[in-house]
């Protein structure tokens, strides 16, 4: 979910994304959002010798990220350079998009966020 795809043989990029029945579909994307990635955070933790870091979904680990970032916010990452360029926060009036459950696939504004 969220992968870049490369077609070698015709040069077109693509983004993995559910559609609104759960399945995935592919979206035609630019060279230039091709250079970048979104992950959700999942862990942000304090390793070996006081070294933070954090996990993304797609099990990705960096080592001293912006002190800003928590865990269910959105970093941006630039894939030629494997490095965080910016973080999006998970706050109420955000744009987001499910991705579990019966509602997979729609995209909409955070209007409250419960824990149980």
């Amino acid at each position: 979910f969220r992968d870049v795809i490369t077609m070698d043989a015709s040069g077109d990029k693509f983004r993995l994304l559910y559609d609104t029945k759960g399945r995935f579909t592919l979206h035609r994307i630019t060279p230039e959002q091709a250079k970048f990635k979104l992950c959700k955070v999942k862990r942000v933790e304090v390793g070996d010798k006081a070294v933070p870091y954090l996990v993304t979904h797609d099990g990705r680990t960096f080592r001293f990220p912006n002190p800003d970032i928590k865990v269910n916010d959105t970093v941006k990452l630039d894939l030629e350079k494997n490095e965080i360029v910016s973080s999006i926060k998970l706050h109420n009036g955000a744009l987001c998009m499910v991705t579990g459950g019966h509602n997979i696939g729609r995209v909409g504004e955070l209007i409250k966020r419960e824990s149980h």
